[in-house]
């Protein structure tokens, strides 16, 4: 039963704007704080891990170019052009020019990996497409992350709801599946299971303390992909929530990797 003091609201993200959300938060989670101020930080490639790349960095970074594998043109694709980006490193704050597999091999407890989802279930895990016929780069990265207790930080839009990331898992597989629709990229699939997972949901409680519920998903002329949240919390923390919508409303849609439009 809802507090008298109470109020509640629907709002309606589409994938860009809850990308933006979710790297508001990302930014935010302590183990993300305390690594910033000493420590490690390697942002994998996507698209939402672009937007964890621009708060972290306080710039623009071109998304058409910090992204690997990606779901475009109705097909399963990847971007290996000359211009594509490298993961960002931060070392103590600040962006390094070093491979981010050496510097994952210096990984200790505190330093914290930042791999964006293909797929997130009710339960809270996550999953990763794997185009890669050897794990790509959370194949390189888990079994580091795992045997030293560093932190594994998984942005994830609820636009990528699945009915269980374990049955997802025992599907795929690049030496599993004859071929891909259209010509596109046969791939595998990892659950992750150990990390944490931010989707909307929690990116609400950690930026405004107000409880999200997932209503709806979907829409058209655009807003195709979008999900419908319901915010629960006291009137200050839903005026905080709708002040923080109207900085992230709006937010440009992601272009195609390689357009030059990112």
């Amino acid at each position: 039963m809802r507090e008298a003091n109470e109020r509640s609201a629907a709002v309606v993200l589409t994938p860009a704007e809850s990308k933006r959300l979710i790297a508001r938060a990302v930014v935010k989670l302590p183990a993300v704080r305390r690594a910033l101020e000493k420590g490690r930080i390697i942002v994998a490639l996507s698209t939402t891990n672009a937007f964890v790349a621009e708060e972290l960095l306080g710039r623009p970074v071109p998304k058409d170019r910090y992204v690997s594998g990606y779901v475009g043109r109705g097909r399963l694709d990847a971007y290996a052009g000359a211009d594509r980006l490298r993961p960002l490193v931060l070392v103590d704050g600040r962006p390094v020019d070093r491979d981010h597999d050496e510097v994952l091999r210096e990984f200790t407890a505190g330093d914290v990996f930042v791999k964006s989802a293909n797929a997130v279930d009710p339960a809270g895990y996550a999953g990763v497409l794997l185009g890669s016929h050897v794990g790509g780069t959370i194949g390189a990265a888990l079994g580091v992350l795992a045997a030293r207790g560093s932190h594994l930080v998984v942005p994830v839009g609820l636009e990528k709801l699945v009915p269980s990331v374990v049955e997802a898992a025992r599907k795929c597989g690049t030496h599993r599946l004859a071929w891909s629709y259209g010509d596109g990229s046969r791939v595998g699939f990892m659950a992750l299971v150990s990390g944490t997972v931010v989707t909307e949901i929690q990116a609400f409680e950690i930026l405004c303390g107000v409880r999200a519920t997932h209503v709806a998903s979907g829409g058209i002329g655009g807003s195709e992909g979008s999900v419908v949240l319901v915010l629960e919390g006291s009137e200050a923390a839903v005026d905080d929530a709708f002040r923080l919508l109207d900085k992230i409303k709006g937010e440009a849609p992601v272009p195609l990797p390689g357009s030059g439009s990112g």
